[in-house]
């Protein structure tokens, strides 16, 4: 009798897996499905993260968690308002701008091509050369469409999204007034021999989720107002959209530094096609980001996620291809929490007592 139930087991841990594999698939055909929902779902989520401490904050302070939430959100009206008058017409300037100077700048790329291609010598190895400058400026039209297509689609995405912008609001009250209602049914289905376990490790991933949340999110907005800052002082065209999209690309690990100076060198040399200016350019980033990763992150950045390099580049690349923005976004906080449960399942912390 013993015998026939240990031959079955094997088998239903089989099924087991299967299970967990369909499961998992399922999920992530729901989440192609629902791919706009759960964009709106993840932004709501994550400005209740970041807004959260300060409602903490107000009821260790013997304040209601409703009255708190009601001056935060007058509060971010005020600051909404302000937005909407001030910064909202300023960027949307800078990027009509930039559409109208687009065909300028490609332009001058063919210019600088067919340049290129008649200061080439006649030499062996010059006629490869030439053939790739021409199919270069050969492709330079089809890529001005392609930049203006992505840029329409930009614009045309962030319209009609503008529902999720309004239903956001509406989820992060509820997420922040239901939070304890809903921590207290999620550890009330936790079994008993392993609630304190799992309740324990569900605060350290907090801690270091929330930690690097809020800390990128101020890491980035002062790296945009720096950077802004320096290009309208340099006189470089597109400051605010430059300067936006340094500190968007601040969120990147490792490459992000790079590739925050490219808009801005390329403006830079196409208005005044000088090698100092391109250097005051690139010093002036070295110098923010230099004043960001020795005083801002240390101050900001509390407790570091000690993550593996190659880790981070290969979560960061693998769930920014599946989940776009959002997956570059939380691809260390995710990594984080798979390496602190890991370590926990390492120490034998799940193990039966």
């Amino acid at each position: 009798m013993d015998e026939t139930h240990h031959s079955h087991k094997p088998r239903n841990d089989y099924g087991r897996f299967i299970a967990t594999l369909l499961l998992f698939c399922m999920l992530a055909a729901a989440g192609y499905a629902l791919q706009h929902t759960i964009s709106c779902f993840l932004l709501s989520w994550v400005i209740a993260y970041l807004l959260d401490p300060l409602l903490v904050s107000a009821e260790r302070r013997g304040m209601k968690r409703l009255y708190a939430l009601g001056i935060l959100y007058i509060v971010l009206g005020v600051l909404t308002v302000f937005f909407l008058a001030f910064i909202v017409p300023a960027v949307t300037i800078s990027w009509n701008s930039f559409i109208l100077d687009l065909p300028v700048y490609i332009q001058k790329l063919k210019q600088v091509a067919i340049e290129w291609k008649m200061r080439l010598p006649d030499r062996y190895g010059s006629d490869e050369i030439q053939w790739l400058i021409d199919k270069a400026s050969s492709n330079i039209d089809t890529a001005a469409e392609k930049t203006g297509f992505w840029a329409y689609h930009f614009g045309t995405s962030i319209f009609f999204n503008l529902f999720n912008i309004v239903l956001s609001p509406i989820l992060v009250f509820f997420m922040l007034y239901y939070k304890q209602t809903v921590i207290d049914t999620l550890i009330s289905w936790l079994p008993d021999s392993r609630r304190t376990q799992i309740v324990d490790i569900a605060n350290e991933v907090n801690g270091s989720i929330g930690g690097y949340l809020r800390g990128q999110v101020v890491v980035s907005i002062i790296v945009a107002l720096l950077a802004t800052i320096a290009l309208f002082a340099l006189g470089i065209p597109h400051p605010i959209f430059c300067g936006a999209f340094a500190g968007a690309a601040s969120i990147l690990p490792f490459i992000g530094v790079i590739i925050a100076t490219l808009p801005a060198i390329f403006f830079a040399w196409f208005k005044f096609q000088s090698v100092a200016m391109l250097g005051q350019t690139t010093f002036a980033f070295a110098i923010i980001y230099f004043v960001e990763g020795y005083v801002i992150k240390p101050l900001v950045f509390k407790e570091s996620m000690n993550l593996n390099p190659l880790v981070t580049i290969i979560m960061v690349m693998a769930l920014g291809e599946t989940l776009g923005f959002w997956g570059i976004l939380l691809a260390l906080p995710i990594a984080s929490a798979i390496k602190i449960t890991w370590g926990h399942f390492v120490r034998g912390n799940f193990k039966q007592r």
